[in-house]
């Protein structure tokens, strides 16, 4: 099954090989319906009080979902970095496995 790479931001476009979602809960969908996922590159906050990428940390640590990549690349640096530390709090308590790679990667973003 082809891989998939999921792009989590409300304002900025996403990399050309990624699919661009704006809500926490569309990529949330998109996990769930997709155990492929190769990249998955998050933004924290997402236009809404009521959602943001954070909730996306939060499922994939509690349901057992793991790219192979994960990037935080929030322009907002201090949630950035609570989503990012959460991810390695749960390689250090066994929840996320070793073999998924986490990059603190705040803006500018930019692609090659």
């Amino acid at each position: 099954m082809e891989r998939r790479n999921i792009f989590l931001d409300d304002v900025r476009p996403g990399p050309e090989d990624h699919i661009l979602v704006k809500i926490a809960e569309e990529c949330i969908l998109l996990l769930e319906d997709d155990q492929h996922v190769s990249h998955l590159s998050l933004d924290h906050d997402l236009g809404s009080k009521k959602s943001n990428g954070f909730e996306v940390v939060l499922y994939l640590l509690e349901n057992n979902q793991y790219p192979d990549r994960i990037t935080i690349h929030s322009a907002n640096a201090a949630a950035g970095k609570k989503m990012y530390q959460h991810l390695l709090e749960g390689k250090r308590k066994g929840t996320l496995p070793e073999r998924v790679k986490v990059t603190l990667r705040p803006l500018p973003l930019t692609f090659s």
